[in-house]
């Protein structure tokens, strides 16, 4: 998720790696907070795969300060990486999901409805697993399990009709 964050947040300017967090911050901390030791191998692995390239530019007070900025491969990453599936792990999709909607403005209208879909679907089948756990009888769980599996089943139906509401929000403003 990490490429896709830094893909994202240099659409509009080039940055440093610094700047890079910074605008990360800015856009994701209510998800995901990467440090900089996680931010540093992404741009290097980014930019080996060329989607980003840098440039080293001294500022007026003898700094040399490395930019980096999006390619033409970059954008077609970036897209690669909102349309690519999430993961079936509920602990991370939650995060992933987020992250990629926070992004999805970058697609075009087909593209988007295919997130959509594929968020929408995940996040139904993760709610169903939970209450699956929730109604069997054969399985014991304490009362704080129960409490916890009933708030995220709350969590994903909350999830789904803000995708579905998004979803709507896309296609009225694609006529």
């Amino acid at each position: 998720m990490i490429d896709l964050m830094i893909l994202y947040v240099l659409l509009k300017h080039d940055l440093t790696m610094y700047a890079i967090h910074k605008r990360i911050q800015e856009n994701f901390l209510a998800y995901t907070s990467p440090s900089f030791g996680a931010i540093k191998p992404s741009l290097v692995r980014l930019e080996k795969q060329g989607c980003i390239s840098s440039s080293k530019i001294m500022s007026d007070g003898g700094k040399l300060s490395v930019y980096y900025s999006i390619t033409k491969e970059g954008l077609r990453e970036l897209k690669a990486l909102l349309l690519k599936p999430l993961s079936s792990n509920p602990l991370q999709f939650l995060s992933d999901a987020r992250v990629k909607l926070s992004c999805i403005s970058f697609l075009d209208k087909e593209s988007s409805e295919e997130v959509f879909e594929n968020i929408k679907s995940n996040a139904l089948m993760h709610k169903v697993n939970a209450e699956k756990i929730l109604a069997d009888e054969y399985t014991p769980l304490t009362f704080h399990q129960r409490i916890v599996l009933d708030n995220t089943i709350c969590e994903y139906k909350n999830f789904i009709s803000m995708v579905e509401g998004l979803e709507k929000d896309n296609a009225g403003n694609s006529k």
